[in-house]
């Protein structure tokens, strides 16, 4: 049974192995970078991380970030929304002389108790690439950008992608100001508290516009590239499943937990409970996957008949119809305990561009095609129009959002060649 180092912990140790189309610099540049970003926000017991937005841990990501461009010159802007774009060349020189940029990152933050790869390791390989394609000489027709999107995750406000939903236009701002987290702090207190002002967030159509094509970098979160009849490091996107938040609220009435008879009772928990069971029951009848993976209970306390349930459900599946009939089943109980199911976010099936995925594929020698059951920044920016792609890294455990997800030096690396030979397809010029 294949193990990682238990000590590493998203850090590997040993040597970082050559590829034909990484440098050195390339190669020490990544490993130096990713050993930087390994302590922040690392919890010392479990390993994981708790990197959510506009909290101190997101600064010194955003700082960390700003420092690896600096270092290498790029230029650096940040948009209405708070997402963060390095610039190799002028991206609105280009967009005036039809040749818009093309832009490669991912996102920093992390669920709670998260792994070290998904989204860091998008943004490091970003920043290896240009490394990698400076160390040969290349000068790039097309202006390419190393992007940090904020808040991907939603751990914190309960709607992931808020960064690229709001640039793009696919979520109000009012809506994003007035998202709360589990302390009742809305994002516009966030934001002040983390010095931006809230009146600045809104769509950034200008942004959106410098950006010619997207290539987005991710850890792999199963295991379909470790399977022995597929055994590649790296993948290609196809598309994305149909996926959504709802948020599910049951009521009841408050009342000692040791002196009240059962037949008085009235337990929000009872139709909470019945939901869980529920939409287990409906992604297995209708092909899908869901759960509920948080929960807040009100008053909360052990000798305490609970008066409010609040529970998130996530549910996705390869079929839109088949998801919408999941969130029906529960729906339905929910509202037959007297609650209310609240839709918080809902993405459509999003095909990455084919053109772009068939292209990609073929200049990497014919790499398999994934699909995923995983959102991605790189889908809200395929849905507002952007010609986008995706890159995936094998990760051995199969397991992602939790300290377990891991991939490998080598695979890393494979990665980052990968990228970088995107990159030098996508952005022209000559080395």
């Amino acid at each position: 049974m294949w193990s990682r180092p238990r000590s590493a912990c998203g850090v590997w140790n040993g040597p970082v192995t050559s590829n034909d189309a990484t440098t050195a610099g390339a190669e020490a540049t990544f490993a130096g970078m990713w050993r930087d970003l390994a302590p922040v926000g690392r919890d010392g017991r479990s390993g994981g991380y708790q990197r959510f937005a506009w909290t101190r841990e997101d600064h010194t990501l955003r700082e960390w970030f700003a420092s690896e461009a600096e270092r290498r010159g790029l230029d650096l802007t940040v948009d209405r929304v708070g997402n963060q774009w390095a610039w190799w060349g002028d991206p609105d020189a280009a967009l005036a002389a039809g040749r818009p940029g093309i832009a490669t990152g991912s996102h920093l933050d992390s669920v709670p108790d998260g792994g070290a790869f998904d989204g860091p390791l998008g943004v490091v390989s970003a920043f290896a690439s240009v490394d990698a394609l400076r160390e040969r000489g290349f000068e790039p027709d097309r202006p390419i950008a190393v992007v940090n999107f904020v808040d991907e995750e939603g751990a914190r406000f309960g709607v992931a992608c808020a960064g690229s939903r709001v640039l793009t236009g696919a979520m109000t701002a009012d809506r994003a100001r007035s998202l709360t987290d589990a302390d009742g702090v809305s994002m516009a207190e966030a934001l002040r508290a983390a010095g931006r002002d809230p009146e600045e967030l809104g769509p950034d159509a200008d942004n959106v516009r410098r950006v010619g094509t997207f290539v987005e970098l991710h850890v792999e979160q199963g295991r379909h590239l470790s399977l022995p009849e597929v055994d590649q490091p790296v993948a290609v996107g196809s598309d994305i499943w149909p996926h959504g938040r709802w948020r599910l609220h049951t009521l009841g009435e408050a009342n000692h937990a040791g002196t009240t008879r059962l037949a008085d009772r009235d337990d929000a928990m009872l139709g909470f409970a019945a939901a869980v069971i529920a939409a287990r029951r409906a992604a297995e009848s209708h092909g899908c996957v869901a759960t509920i993976g948080k929960v807040v209970v009100t008053p909360g306390g052990v000798n305490a008949i609970a008066s409010e349930v609040t529970g998130w459900l996530d549910a996705r599946g390869s079929d839109e119809s088949a998801v919408r009939r999941v969130v029906a089943d529960v729906t339905e109980v929910v509202e037959e305990f007297g609650g209310l199911v609240v839709e918080d976010s809902w993405t459509g099936t999003t095909p990455f561009d084919p053109g772009l995925a068939r292209r990609i594929a073929t200049r990497l020698g014919g790499i398999p095609v994934l699909g995923t059951g995983a959102g991605h920044d790189a889908g809200i920016l395929a849905n507002a129009g952007v010609p986008t792609a995706m890159l995936f890294v094998r990760n051995p455990t199969g397991i992602s959002h939790s300290p377990e997800e891991f991939a490998t030096s080598e695979d890393c690396l494979a990665g980052v060649a990968a990228l970088t030979t995107v990159l030098l397809d996508l952005a022209g010029g000559a080395s």
